[in-house]
């Protein structure tokens, strides 16, 4: 398997963990509480997304993550936990993840180069999609979440753990 396959295959399974994460949190919120809107539109984009990313997948012959099974449930289930604590720690849980993205994208960006210029190019347009979803959720208040500190870095730590076990799994 290539280096860029691997990329492709961790990419997807990221942002299918993202569409799970806010399933979950508007299966808890709905559409009234704060920041419900904002949620549902970070949805739909991360949602698109994994289409594009599954497209290439298909088009590549790339396999997508065995953990696919596991990244749904961990992923709604993170979504309505943090819906449940609270609108600022639904906010908490996208910055963290988003600023986790913005790194693991990032850090392909670097590697790839001009090596393959589609899947750059894709990087580099979600990286920005996510850096918006960060902002948005600092904007709403993610910082000021019940044990705000401890919530990002453990959000961060489980990202980095499911990057890595989508590489190879």
């Amino acid at each position: 398997m290539t280096k860029f396959a691997e990329m492709l295959r961790v990419d997807q399974a990221g942002e299918f963990g993202a569409t799970r994460i806010y399933a979950g949190q508007l299966a808890v919120m709905g559409n009234r509480a704060p920041h419900s809107a904002e949620i549902a539109a970070m949805a739909e984009q991360e949602a698109g997304h994994r289409e594009k990313f599954d497209a290439l997948i298909a088009r590549r012959g790339v396999r997508p993550t065995a953990l696919q099974p596991v990244w749904s449930a961990a992923g709604f289930a993170l979504g309505a936990a943090t819906a449940l604590i609270g609108p600022e720690a639904a906010m908490a849980c996208t910055a963290a993840i988003e600023t986790e993205i913005d790194r693991h994208y990032t850090e392909q960006l670097d590697e790839l180069g001009d090596k393959d210029p589609e899947l750059a190019a894709m990087i580099r347009e979600f990286r920005d999609d996510e850096r918006e979803h960060r902002d948005a959720a600092l904007a709403a208040g993610a910082e000021k979440a019940p044990a705000y500190p401890v919530l990002f870095h453990a959000i961060r730590l489980g990202c980095r753990a499911a990057i890595a076990l989508s590489r190879r799994i």
